[in-house]
């Protein structure tokens, strides 16, 4: 079993990251304490000034009185930590998992088994996946920025294809469409993302999946995962089975002393 704890050489970032939150339950209730906000200082600095300045324009304008003001300036304000600390509670975990497995592919070995999971407390909706090849033989590119090279699973496919390799032999790709619920288990199930065997690892360089997710507050997060990391350290290398050798054994018998015949008189002694 391997996983990614982080970025390192070519791969990409493996941190996850919020990409973009609900417009209108973080947004809207911002923008309301900023306004209050504002109301607070205008009606703060019209306090303070003289009777004679306040019956002139624009002092005379009064937004607000100060108890209304304070209880909406409240609300407001626990409404916006009330938020941050429920969309910190709900946030997922995204994390993956890649093991060497049989039976997966055709052939007698093993492959490499790649699935990602939520390790939070709460189902997340998928939105987005999409992929990035980078073969064995093309130029080294570094990590993948944001429109570099992402394609869909058919687009990817179709890419393996015409490098090649043959799907359901030397690869198998499991696709997740938009609305596809990641469930809050509570274990370490993963849901599959793709085996890719080991002609496969041999032609490829780095293979990135991009999930991007759906949190119950409306908050979209993002991660890269880069499916063949570990897959060619040493520590993960499968471990084959030996075949029983069959050695020729041969018991040695010690042989039986040669009995010994000596002379029997019937007489008796003298």
């Amino acid at each position: 079993m391997a996983s990614a704890p982080s970025a390192r050489g070519g791969s990409a970032p493996e941190a996850q990251r919020r990409i973009r939150r609900n417009r209108w339950l973080f947004t809207a209730p911002l923008v309301l304490l900023c306004f209050l906000g504002a109301v607070l200082v205008w009606e703060i600095v019209r306090g303070n000034l003289s009777e004679a300045t306040r019956a002139h324009w624009p002092w005379r304008l009064q937004l607000m009185g100060a108890e209304p003001l304070a209880s909406l300036l409240a609300v407001a304000a626990g409404a916006v930590l009330a938020r941050a600390q429920y969309a910190r509670t709900v946030r997922p975990a995204l994390g993956w998992r890649a093991e060497f497995v049989a039976g997966h592919l055709p052939g007698p070995g093993k492959d490499w088994s790649v699935g990602v999971l939520n390790g939070g407390q709460h189902n997340v909706v998928v939105e987005h996946v999409d992929y990035r090849l980078s073969l064995a033989r093309d130029p080294a590119t570094g990590q993948p920025g944001a429109g570099d090279g992402w394609t869909g699973l058919a687009g990817v496919g179709e890419q393996l294809v015409a490098a090649g390799l043959r799907p359901t032999v030397d690869f198998r790709l499991v696709g997740m469409g938009a609305g596809y619920p990641l469930v809050a288990t509570g274990t370490y199930e993963t849901v599959g993302v793709g085996v890719f065997s080991k002609r496969f690892l041999d032609e490829v360089r780095a293979f990135h999946m991009r999930i991007q997710v759906i949190d119950s507050v409306g908050d979209t997060h993002e991660r890269i995962v880069q499916c063949l990391e570990g897959a060619r350290e040493a520590v993960v290398a499968p471990v084959e089975e030996a075949h029983p050798v069959t050695h020729s054994v041969t018991t040695a018998t010690p042989e039986l002393p040669a009995a010994r015949t000596e002379q029997r008189s019937d007489r008796p002694p003298a």
